[in-house]
């Protein structure tokens, strides 16, 4: 697979989580998003087990005081997820999704953010159930995690979305 040619600094994706799905929130989520960084393309995914362990590698090992594996398998394997490709600013697409999804506890996140309006949990709950808290969305954090989830969720059949025209921007 081939970089974009305005390179991964202008891209991120987006992950809507189960609990978003579920919720019906993808449309008022992905709206959100929208006024942020172009929507490339966005479709609803079945997840298995070895997305969610690629998508959260970094999460294994952690003293979380439960099983990530188990909790990972459990939270998506088999269900629905909607993922999106975005395109932004240089430099700033990431930090700019970031701060509109809000802090990793909704409880937590301002009320302008995704989270914040539309969350229902909390770390503190999540952390009593030991699970992970439902926080709705996942955006790249940075270039190289925009390629590697662009890997995970979309692939190679998604590729000729990465060689588009960037939009020009003033």
């Amino acid at each position: 697979m081939t970089a974009p040619p305005d390179g991964w600094a202008r891209w991120s994706v987006a992950l809507l989580k189960p609990d978003a799905v579920e919720r019906g929130l993808t449309e008022p989520i992905v709206a959100a998003i929208a006024t942020e960084a172009e929507v490339v393309a966005a479709h609803s995914v079945t997840a298995t087990a070895a997305q969610a362990y690629a998508h959260y590698a970094d999460l294994f090992g952690q003293p979380f005081g439960f099983n990530v594996e188990l909790e990972l398998r459990r939270t998506y394997a088999g269900r629905e997820v909607t993922v999106a490709l975005l395109h932004g600013e240089a430099d700033t697409t990431a930090a700019r999704l970031r701060k509109l999804i809000g802090h990793y506890d909704p409880a937590r996140a301002g009320p302008v953010t995704i989270r914040g309006r539309f969350g229902n949990d909390t770390a503190e709950r999540a952390r009593a159930e030991r699970r992970f808290v439902r926080n709705l969305i996942h955006t790249s954090d940075d270039p190289a995690g925009a390629e590697r989830e662009f890997r995970i969720w979309f692939g190679r059949a998604y590729c000729h979305l990465l060689h588009r025209r960037p939009v020009e921007t003033r």
